[in-house]
């Protein structure tokens, strides 16, 4: 069976690394509803008018209900999507173009290896990552990353299934190309969510804002 593959691509990257240690704070609105100042204070970085009064400076809200945040490993390099194995362990994709798997008490494989290669670049890297839903029986991962082609860079998707060693991604292909390609290194960001289908939709972002208007190109959809 095909899945259908949903490319949810923002056009912001944010890379979290890990934290040494753990640590419980407040998160979601309180009891009442009300805001308190922004958490962003910093002018902004560019001159474009917000859309509605609080856009980009949105107030904060506090909550009585705890979390806690535990690291489970530091050892990542620069790790950008996961993905939940069928066992619980995590598959991690790092930005340089290689993915890991890690349990959830910290123990890391060797790098996977057979992916394309990546432009690791700027904001380019190995990006989102989903296992198909027959993950069990077709070892199918898909996963999105920058990648050099003639003309510059883009953001593509492929798709590759994970040995049984768990060593490295076979038969690996690019799937989709989210053309033109673009002679720089912002705005490859990529989320990739897989569902039973028989056809794939995608999405995504780069740079150069007349691409958005397109309707011939899908750049920055």
């Amino acid at each position: 069976m095909f899945c259908k593959v949903n490319f949810v691509l923002a056009s912001a990257i944010v890379f979290a690394g890990c934290s040494a240690s753990s640590s419980t704070n407040g998160g979601s609105s309180n009891d009442t509803g009300s805001t308190g100042a922004p958490v962003e204070t910093r002018a902004p970085n560019t001159s474009y008018k917000p859309a509605f009064e609080g856009q980009t400076r949105i107030g904060s809200v506090t909550t009585k209900t705890p979390y806690a945040g535990t690291a489970i490993s530091t050892a990542l390099q620069s790790p950008w999507g996961i993905a939940a194995l069928p066992d619980g362990r995590l598959l991690i994709t790092q930005k340089a173009g290689t993915m890991r798997i890690a349990t959830t008490a910290g123990q890391l494989t060797e790098p996977i290896t057979g992916l394309p290669p990546v432009n690791s670049k700027g904001q380019g890297g190995l990006l989102g990552l989903a296992i198909d839903p027959d993950f069990a029986s077709n070892r199918m991962v898909y996963w999105v990353f920058s990648e050099d082609v003639e003309g510059g860079n883009l953001t593509a998707v492929a798709k590759g299934a994970l040995s049984a060693d768990e060593k490295r991604i076979e038969n690996a292909s690019v799937i989709y190309r989210a053309t033109p390609a673009y002679n720089g290194d912002k705005h490859f960001g990529g989320r990739v969510v897989a569902m039973r289908s028989t056809s794939y939709s995608p999405a995504k972002t780069m740079a150069g804002q007349p691409l958005a208007m397109a309707l011939n190109t899908t750049g920055r959809k």
